[in-house]
């Protein structure tokens, strides 16, 4: 146990302007207190949403800004009043690391809906500070929002798991969709549409890949394990597939038009929204109505559910596809990021980088 008082100082890579372009920081971590978590990153890995908060897509960045928010690390030392963790375990760290805890999400264990959430990055932590991700050596974060990683879970394959892959099955879980024998559709391939395709699978789905062009129709057949897949741009092939599926999980992060996949969906399917966008969707009122079709929301997934979200990707034998850089190549990496040129989740090599200033 060690007592955790005293500021400490840690290297980040942080942007400082809506450039985007990250580049060594150093800065003091948090006031540390007895539920806290001292922990050594080992890899984090680089979500879409990092994109938008570096170059304030959203209007609300504040810099400098150390992005990442799915984080692995091994724990080094641990407030006085923790008794979930060990020094030299393997832990996560998501998206969030604070909340109100009084709430009726708080208290139902979705802390995620929390009115008062604090983000682990671009946010301001409860003594005042900003918060900073998982591009750093290392972090502070109170216990309740740290999950143990199931041993020989590998620490790389982990760390999508902590956003993208509690982000599918949260409302998979919620909604009811965990049945053998659904039909599902996954509309784009990135990093979290490949967790969606897994994940489905996993829970004996008939799953079909939807995309603008069959450009990667070979992978998610052949690589991904998906069963079917489907180019929205052809029509005989959408009109063909009418009222086949129970859910589509679309990930997609731009703008795009919502009625060719409701036309998709079987009576009362539902069509869960995933992508972070920032202009407006839109679609006509009978394509809902006729069909008792929902369109919904999720987001990421609580500290319970991935979790559990954890345990089934290890005792289902899962694995992320990944691709694994060093942090000197996280600019690079962002660029292609943005160009969809990625297979199909970057994690960043933290340990094994050198943080020079």
């Amino acid at each position: 146990m060690g007592s955790l008082e005293e500021e400490r100082t840690t290297v980040g890579w942080a942007a400082r302007d809506p450039s985007g372009i990250l580049s060594p920081y150093t800065y003091n971590l948090r006031n540390n207190g007895p539920d806290d978590v001292y922990i050594k990153v080992h890899y984090c890995g680089i979500c879409h949403s990092d994109l938008h908060q570096i170059k304030n897509d959203l209007g609300m960045s504040n810099y400098p800004m150390v992005p990442g928010h799915e984080v692995v690390g091994e724990v080094l030392e641990v407030g006085s009043n923790v008794g979930r963790f060990r020094v030299g375990e393997i832990v996560g760290v998501g998206l969030l690391v604070g909340c109100c805890k009084n709430c009726r999400p708080c208290q139902t264990d979705i802390e995620q809906y929390c009115s008062k959430k604090i983000w682990s990055y671009n946010d301001v932590y409860i003594d005042g500070k900003p918060t900073q991700g998982g591009f750093a050596e290392t972090m502070v974060v109170e216990q309740k929002f740290v999950v143990k990683i199931p041993e020989g879970l590998a620490a790389e394959q982990a760390a999508p798991l902590l956003c993208a892959g509690v982000t599918v099955y949260s409302p998979l879980a919620h909604f009811g969709l965990k049945e053998r024998g659904l039909r599902g559709g996954i509309l784009g391939l990135g990093g979290v549409g490949h967790m969606g395709v897994k994940i489905a699978k996993a829970f004996g789905h008939h799953v079909t890949v939807i995309s603008s062009s069959d450009k990667k129709k070979q992978e998610a057949l052949e690589h991904v394990g998906a069963d079917q897949y489907l180019v929205s741009s052809d029509e005989s092939a959408m009109q063909e597939a009418a009222d086949s599926l129970d859910y589509i999980i679309d990930t997609v992060p731009v703008g795009h038009p919502l009625e060719p996949y409701l036309s998709l969906l079987k009576l009362d399917g539902k069509l869960i929204l995933m992508g972070v966008i920032n202009t407006p969707l839109q679609f006509v009122s009978p394509m809902v109505m006729l069909g008792r079709k929902s369109i919904t929301g999720s987001f990421i997934g609580s500290v319970k559910e991935t979790e559990e979200m954890l345990e089934f990707w290890k005792e289902k034998g899962l694995s992320s596809m990944i691709e694994v850089v060093k942090m000197d190549y996280v600019n690079k990496a962002l660029e292609r990021l943005e160009n969809n040129d990625v297979r199909y989740r970057f994690v960043v090599d933290v340990k094994g980088s050198k943080f020079e200033q």
